[in-house]
Order: C-alpha cells, then structure tokens, then sequence
C-alpha cells in the first residue's frame, strides 16, 4: 500500500473537521507522522526481506555449482578407476596366455602385512575420491615404511597417476620409468610403460613419444596398451 493511500482517511477526516480546532489538527499531523514512520518501516522490512531472498537464491546457486562440480570430479575419477581397472586386467589375461614380457622383478618382495594392506587401501581411497594431493602424499608414505612391499609397483602406478592428474607430467614421468625399470615382471609394466609415453606427448616431446608409442605397437603387438598405443600415433597423424 503506498504512503499516499495510506494517508487518505486522514486527509478526510481533515476536511471533515474543517481544521477550525487547533488540539484536532496537531492530533491529525501527529497521526500523518506516525503513518509516515510505520510506511518507513514497512519499506524497511520490504527491501531487507528483498536483500535476503536474493542472498538465499546466491547461495543455493553456489551449492548447486558446487554440487555439479564434486558430481564431474567424480565421474571423471571413477572413469579413470575403470580405465587402469581394465588395462590391468588386459595386462594379466596377456601374462597368462604367455605373452611377450621380460620375466624377472629385480625387486625383492616381502609378504603384504594387514597394516601394509590398510595403508595402501587408504591412499588408493584417497585417489578414487579425486584427492590426488594427499593420495600422493600417503603414497609416498607408505613407499618410504614398505619399501619391500609387494605392492611397491602398483602403488608407484597409483603415484603417477596422481602427478599425471594434477599436470605434473614430468614427475609423472619419472614415476612411470621407476616401474619400467624396477618392476619389469609387474602387472604395471606396460601400462606404465604407455602412460610415460603419454607424458612425453603432454610435455609437447612429440619424437619422445611417438618413440614410445612405436616400442609398444612393435613389442607388445596385441595387447590393449599396444591398441592404444596405435591410437595415439593415429591421432597424431601417422
């Protein structure tokens, strides 16, 4: 209702009483000033539920965001999961049917321990959850108390995946040689062996990887990260 609505019954009630009563008009300009300071308030109450409205849809605008972002990081590390997932299982199903590998694991192995177990489950859990800082820090971790552990390749796959996802491509690169290196007979070999090829590619060393690439196609023919391997080559041209 606006403040000149408001005052009509005053107003009315002025003219009907002709202002020939001093005592009535000063009743009549107090009654104007207290509907005056009650349309203040009103508009006062007005503008700050106005101001708080739009604070509530801002911030349910940013929690959606938010939402939306953690549900995308999510996808995209339970993709990544699923990717190693498979390419691991390529490279076992490869191992049993007798597949072209090199044959010893310089690195002496010592039994997994239950504490060993939960420290590396840990890690991994932290890696799946999209936290590839603290993923790579309880890698590391535990690399340094196990560093006989027969999960010394897998968790070295895991800590170049973390450096690779957060961009670090030449410290993922150094991690992946540390497997081809150290842990020729692992499960892990040949995917790291592609994934350090697809630093190089990251790197912008185009004749590094395409190197790289050419040894898995030329070694490994037949075996998934081979495919993939000729994948990349093919987008690149050749």
């Amino acid at each position: 209702m606006s403040t000149r609505t408001m005052m009509l019954p005053v107003l009315a009630a002025l003219l009907a009483i002709g202002c020939n009563s001093e005592d009535q008009l000063r009743r009549v300009e107090q009654e104007v000033g207290d509907l005056k300071l009650e349309v203040f308030k009103l508009r006062q109450s007005v503008e700050e539920g106005n101001k708080r409205a739009q604070s509530d849809q801002q911030a349910s605008a940013e929690a959606r965001g938010q939402d939306r972002r953690f549900q995308a990081d999510l996808q995209e590390s339970l993709r990544q999961v699923q990717d190693t997932t498979r390419v691991l299982n390529n490279r076992l199903n490869s191992q049993s049917r007798g597949g072209s590998r090199p044959v010893a694991d310089p690195q002496p192995s010592a039994a997994v321990s239950a504490e060993d177990e939960r420290a590396f489950n840990a890690a991994v859990l932290d890696y799946n959850r999209g936290n590839y800082p603290l993923a790579a820090e309880g890698l590391d971790l535990f690399l340094k108390t196990y560093p006989q552990t027969t999960k010394r390749a897998e968790a070295l796959f895991f800590l170049g995946l973390c450096h690779y996802n957060q961009r670090a491509f030449d410290k993922a690169q150094a991690t992946f040689d540390r497997i081809i290196k150290d842990h020729a007979a692992s499960p892990q070999f040949l995917p790291a062996k592609l994934k350090r090829a697809q630093c190089f590619l990251k790197q912008g060393l185009k004749p590094a990887a395409v190197k790289a690439f050419r040894e898995l196609v030329d070694g490994f023919s037949g075996s998934a990260e081979a495919r993939t391997a000729q994948q990349e080559l093919s987008d690149l041209g050749l």
